[in-house]
């Protein structure tokens, strides 16, 4: 008999797991409070519910995919949450990219209310995720862990239990904090290039054959060579909100984080001229911009 898993929050995560795990013949109901994002579930096979606990009514498990931990506290505990669903051992899968503090306590209530929590969170893309190519890393108990892999592993090439819970939310952050300098270095890179009149597409192939190679030349070099921001792998306004996590982390832990200060000013003014919704690549942009290269 196939299992459900209700999906809360159907952005551009949230759509790709849904699609995968139907492909892979799981039962999907999904909530989102955009109900375009519903019918295009609808659309691809899965279920249309009305609130939280409606996705957690019946499931095997639930995977959350949110912007803010505030927000899976909220489904999670709130009025018409999961823990009102009376499903006693639910283990829920938070994919969010969440402030590891929030994921201990939001872990613990639910365990006082009988529900397992997994701070689950991914590394890559939406189209990873239809490629079976994302990294998960995950923080909690180590039972609930073993359950919830097979559904981790439908489009997860790798799955690491990293520990209790904030584990995972934590290691996600170093994560974020590590790609996002990298792109940020690239479209520095690029336009210098583009300053030095070079042929910017043998230049991305220089720098992908050299030491200087990051994944994220894979991912972004062509995006921001071309301008094509649209439609986006990861939106500005989600990293943007990731590096002030990672710079909050930063300050607790009186670790330094000198160069992500510096990241969170250009995302700023990323964001502040129009570019939140645009793919991460687009912060290009603010460096065209200041090198006087008009936009393409």
């Amino acid at each position: 008999m196939s299992k459900t898993v209700g999906v809360i929050g159907l952005g551009l995560m949230g759509l790709a797991m849904s699609k995968k795990l139907i492909e892979a013949k799981f039962n999907i109901q999904g909530y989102d409070i955009d109900q375009n994002r519903v019918d295009e579930l609808v659309s691809e096979g899965g279920k249309s519910v009305s609130s939280p606990k409606e996705a957690a009514t019946g499931a095997d498990f639930v995977i959350t995919s949110l912007l803010y931990s505030e927000v899976v506290r909220e489904v999670c505990l709130g009025k018409d949450g999961i823990c009102e669903s009376d499903n006693k051992g639910l283990i829920v899968i938070d994919t969010s990219t969440s402030r590891p503090e929030d994921s201990i306590k939001t872990s613990l209530d639910m365990q006082k209310a009988g529900y397992q929590f997994l701070d689950a969170s991914l590394s890559g893309g939406s189209p990873d995720v239809l490629k079976r190519n994302m990294v998960a890393m995950v923080g909690g108990d180590e039972e609930a862990f073993s359950k919830a892999k097979e559904v981790l592993e439908v489009f997860s090439r790798s799955i690491y239990h990293l520990g209790s819970n904030g584990a995972g939310a934590r290691t996600k952050l170093i994560v974020n904090q590590v790609l996002g300098l990298n792109r940020l270095v690239l479209a520095e890179g690029l336009v210098m290039g583009m300053k030095a009149e070079m042929d910017t597409e043998t230049l991305l192939e220089v720098l992908k054959d050299s030491a200087a190679y990051s994944k994220a030349m894979d991912t972004r070099g062509e995006i921001m060579i071309n301008a094509k921001y649209d439609p986006p792998i990861s939106r500005i306004k989600q990293h943007h909100k990731d590096v002030r996590l990672i710079l909050e982390q930063g300050q607790k832990l009186a670790s330094p984080t000198l160069l992500s200060q510096i990241h969170l000013q250009v995302l700023q003014a990323a964001e502040q001229s129009g570019l939140g919704e645009s793919d991460t690549g687009s912060i290009i942009e603010i460096f065209r911009r200041l090198a006087g290269i008009p936009s393409k």
